[in-house]
């Protein structure tokens, strides 16, 4: 088996891969605490990669503050960009391969279609704009990556939509939620199986591919599926995007077409609702 590194092993996705990893049993796979593996240390990258000798390098490591990335734009742009170039300079000096997560945040979302890897990226805020110098970066350092776009994050890990539905709907009567925006919702255990099986599939075809679960919805509609499998009595009205103004303007629309992961790698994506059925199931452990 080839030797895995995950850098950002903290994070909802790293927490993920790890209990992903145990479930799969996959044992030669390093998960470093954030001190040894700051992917602002350029020095601390290489030496961490010199001394573990990777063959893959799994970056979950990203400020994904979508709001207050318009504030702390100097900040975003080190951790999604900086960071990311540092980790495919490492990469490439070591001879490993980059697995680098990025987001649909890079679409200006303004269109109702099945985004392809080769649409137009314009992103519409600070993260979206990081996330996508990053991915550019990644492609200029090292021959040797796969890049995957993924969408609306959740999981039984970390702080995600989720988790903040099933409180604010134990907590409240009635709640408002966005119904004009428009995605797919990605259960991040499902992207980590997806990450060992390319891994693990030896395939060798470089680049960047879009990972979400499989289906449409929107944030409105979501939410209620949470309340509906939870079995929370909470009454959830459909509210537009106008109606709850944030720092950074979000994707009216964006829904990314599966189909080159699949083909390539040969991988069954699970319908987002099933999904969700296992991750309140876990909740529920």
């Amino acid at each position: 088996m080839n030797k895995i590194l995950v850098i950002g092993a903290g994070g909802q996705l790293g927490q993920c891969l790890k209990t992903v990893a145990e479930r799969r049993g996959i044992s030669e796979i390093v998960f470093p605490v954030e001190q040894e593996a700051n992917i602002l240390n350029q020095g601390l990258l290489n030496s961490l990669l010199e001394k573990e000798k990777p063959k893959f390098v799994i970056n979950c490591a990203a400020y994904t503050a979508v709001d207050k990335a318009e504030d702390e734009v100097d900040l975003s742009k080190a951790v999604n960009e900086t960071g990311a170039a540092n980790l495919a300079k490492a990469c490439k000096a070591n001879g490993a391969t980059l697995v680098h997560i990025s987001t649909d945040f890079v679409f200006e979302g303004n269109e109702v279609k099945l985004l392809k890897e080769e649409d137009a990226a314009n992103p519409i805020n600070v993260y979206g704009v990081t996330k996508l110098d990053g991915e550019n970066a990644v492609i200029d350092i090292l021959d040797e990556h796969f890049i995957l776009r993924t969408s609306w994050l959740y999981s039984e890990y970390a702080n995600n939509f989720v988790k903040t539905m099933l409180k604010l709907g134990a907590e409240r009567d009635e709640l408002g939620i966005i119904a004009d925006q428009v995605g797919t919702p990605t259960y991040a255990i499902d992207l980590a199986n997806t990450i060992f099986d390319i891994i693990q599939s030896e395939n060798k075809s470089y680049g960047l591919y879009h990972y979400s679960n499989e289906g449409v919805t929107s944030w409105f509609d979501f939410a209620k599926a949470i309340f509906d499998i939870s079995n929370t009595a909470v009454k959830a009205n459909p509210i537009p995007g106008s109606a709850y103004p944030t720092k950074a303007k979000r994707p009216a629309f964006s829904v990314m077409d599966k189909s080159k992961i699949k083909s390539t790698f040969n991988i069954q994506i699970p319908y987002w609702r099933d999904s969700l059925v296992e991750c309140i199931k876990q909740l529920n452990k």
